[in-house]
């Protein structure tokens, strides 16, 4: 995996080894993550204990934050702040199979997390989240703050 890193461009790959491989993930890590986003989904899930293991072993640099995943809103702030404080990037993703509810846009941007998965614009329920973040950035105006790419400058330490 390592090799494809290097031979193509690749920025960010999510749950590439089993959840229980610790030792592949910290070498894995060793290995890209100063140049790609090496994002836990099924290594954390949301959990702040999982979360706190994965920082002191240096096992990624991304969290894929779901919030139906851990529970309650509070946790998942818990698991965001956690995340951030480590200098690493959450990823607040919506599941497979949610409603229209844009809650998530709204959590994405009020914590400043950079980044909002919820795929491509074939579902109703995937693009009233990306509606909802473009009526959040036309409301916010001068004050909206978009990255882009420039969000994995934090993994570069550039």
């Amino acid at each position: 995996m390592a090799g494809w890193t290097t031979r193509y461009p690749v920025i960010s790959i999510e749950d590439p080894l089993a959840d229980t491989d610790h030792e592949g993930w910290a070498r894995l890590n060793t290995a890209i993550g100063k140049r790609v986003q090496l994002i836990g989904d099924d290594l954390f899930t949301t959990n702040p204990v999982r979360i706190q293991h994965g920082i002191d072993s240096q096992l990624a640099n991304s969290v894929l934050i779901k919030l139906n995943q851990i529970g309650t809103v509070s946790e998942t702030l818990d698991a965001i702040r956690l995340t951030q404080d480590a200098g690493w990037l959450p990823v607040v993703s919506a599941r497979s199979g949610e409603t229209e509810d844009a809650f998530i846009a709204h959590l994405a941007v009020a914590t400043n997390a950079g980044q909002l998965k919820v795929g491509s614009f074939a579902c109703g329920e995937r693009t009233a989240k990306w509606n909802e973040v473009l009526r959040i950035a036309r409301q916010l105006g001068d004050r909206a703050r978009f990255e882009g790419a420039n969000i994995l400058d934090r993994i570069r330490g550039t």
